[in-house]
């Protein structure tokens, strides 16, 4: 199987959890790194949301693999950011037999 079409550069995101001083937390995101990858959008649907309509876009992105624990290797909870869009990561599973690349589906959430 050969790779992926066209690639973009993409940061990759974790969650962070910050005391916020008053007995709670805020989260906040830390880079983790980059990683090159090729996005096809999946399908597409409208919600609403507290001030109007919402975009919510499912997307399969593919980036080279990285063995289970390695920290290049993206997992559910993290995110991807192109610019200032965000994409939500789901799932990860392997393309291939070898593991040479990864499948992340995510999601992109635009409008509120």
């Amino acid at each position: 199987m050969s790779g992926p079409g066209a690639m973009v550069r993409l940061a990759l995101e974790a969650a962070l959890r910050v005391d916020d001083g008053a007995g709670g937390y805020r989260v906040t995101w830390r880079r983790l790194g980059w990683l090159w990858g090729a996005m096809d959008a999946g399908t597409g649907r409208e919600r609403g949301a507290q001030v109007g309509p919402e975009s919510v876009v499912r997307w399969r992105i593919a980036v080279r693999g990285a063995a289970v624990g390695d920290p290049r290797r993206p997992v559910a909870g993290q995110r991807f950011r192109l610019g200032a869009r965000l994409f939500r990561i789901a799932a990860v599973a392997e393309r291939d037999r070898a593991g040479r690349w990864l499948d992340c589906f995510a999601t992109e959430e635009n409008g509120a």
